[in-house]
């Protein structure tokens, strides 16, 4: 979720205070296009200038599940729409949900810029936006699936709220194995890996706890952390 180069030429197109802080959608100018990107209390959190990182942490997470048949996924955060977009690209998920806690980025993609990217995902059948806070979700919820696809912060380090550390915390992490079938994958974007992290995995009871680096264009590799609820 870092920027690919330094901002340069921003437009400020929409701007909200909400019950997390503010959140900004800005545009500039592209080598293909205009890029829109998502500013959260003053804190980069991604922009639509690749998104390779964000498709990779779906098709892992698929991949990982080893052709389990009609898999369901839980997407947090819908961002700008590349992980819903390649989630919708996969016949075989049975079942697309996206909690998203900012009303404004599901406006913004209902109805907004961020339309062209999420458009036809929003409109597949087997996709539904759930309006919460994943933190609340993963603790409260009852419903399991079969994949959590998780980004919502820069990475288990650096977290966009206070709040949000506690999903990647002993207490946290057992609950993301409550909302998991077993056998079922935890997948986690960061913008750096974490030793620390994977530890806290492999203490939580995970299995098969890896993490897969993914080039980008900005030339600093994102990383997909990988675990796995045992049977």
């Amino acid at each position: 979720m870092e920027p690919s180069s330094r901002p340069t030429g921003h437009r400020t197109v929409d701007r909200r205070d909400g019950p997390y802080g503010e959140v900004v959608l800005r545009e500039r100018s592209g080598p293909d296009g205009e890029i829109h990107e998502i500013i959260a209390n003053g804190c980069f959190l991604m922009d639509t200038s690749d998104g390779r990182s964000e498709r990779r942490l779906l098709d892992a997470a698929y991949e990982a599940l080893d052709g389990r048949p009609s898999p369901s996924v839980l997407i947090g955060g819908l961002g700008v729409g590349f992980s819903l977009a390649r989630a919708a690209a996969e016949p075989a998920w049975s079942r697309i949900a996206v909690v998203e806690r900012e009303q404004a980025i599901i406006e913004w993609h209902m109805s907004g810029p961020l339309r062209r990217i999420s458009d036809a995902a929003l409109a597949d059948p087997r996709t539904v936006i759930l309006h919460t806070d994943l933190v609340d979700h993963v603790h409260n919820a009852s419903d399991t699936y079969d994949a959590l696809c998780l980004d919502i912060d820069n990475g288990p380090d650096w977290t966009v709220t206070e709040g949000n550390g506690n999903l990647y915390s002993p207490d946290g992490l057992a609950a993301c194995a409550r909302r998991l079938t077993p056998g079922g994958v935890l997948a986690v974007w960061s913008a750096k890996p974490s030793a620390d992290f994977e530890e806290s995995l492999r203490n939580a009871g995970f299995s098969g706890v890896r993490t897969e680096e993914i080039r980008v264009a900005r030339g600093v590799p994102d990383v997909v952390h990988l675990a796995v609820r045992p049977a």
